[in-house]
């Protein structure tokens, strides 16, 4: 298996009133997250993200007008538990934050290897379960991102 590059997207998934897509992880029970995942050789970032939205909820972003870059990065120190899936020596990765409205409350095909459940939640609520904090912060910026959004359109 080749070694997981130590650069990720993470996909806040929501709807316009701010309900948020959240997956419980199939090899960490009890902890949600966004969409997450590595890119893959050199692929654009807004690819890996669009990919990995695929991948793991049967979402097409292109439907919805496509992911949003937040132009955000955020480093962490990556779980003692999957360090393995990296090349031997790293602790760290680097994940740029993305972001999807899907309007209302879509359909979701979850992949079984990587997920167990999902949720759509009121986005103070789903802070508050995620188990990531780069990824509690991204829901909690979540509404002024919207406000940003529409006074700039």
């Amino acid at each position: 298996m080749p070694w997981k590059q130590p650069i990720s997207v993470l996909v806040v998934v929501h709807t316009t009133d701010l309900r948020v897509l959240l997956l419980e992880r199939a090899d960490f029970r009890g902890h949600w997250q966004s969409v997450t995942g590595s890119r893959d050789d050199d692929e654009a970032l807004a690819a890996t993200a669009t990919r990995e939205l695929a991948e793991e909820t049967g979402i097409d972003a292109h439907r919805y007008g496509g992911v949003v870059d937040w132009h955000q990065s955020n480093e962490y120190e990556i779980f003692p538990q999957w360090r393995h899936r990296y090349p031997p020596g790293t602790t760290h990765n680097t994940e740029h934050v993305f972001s999807l409205d899907v309007g209302a409350p879509v359909s979701v095909t979850l992949a079984p290897r990587e997920h167990l459940r999902h949720l759509w939640l009121p986005w103070q609520e789903a802070a508050v379960r995620c188990f990531s904090w780069s990824n509690r912060d991204a829901i909690l910026a979540l509404p002024r991102r919207i406000a940003r959004t529409v006074g700039a359109g």
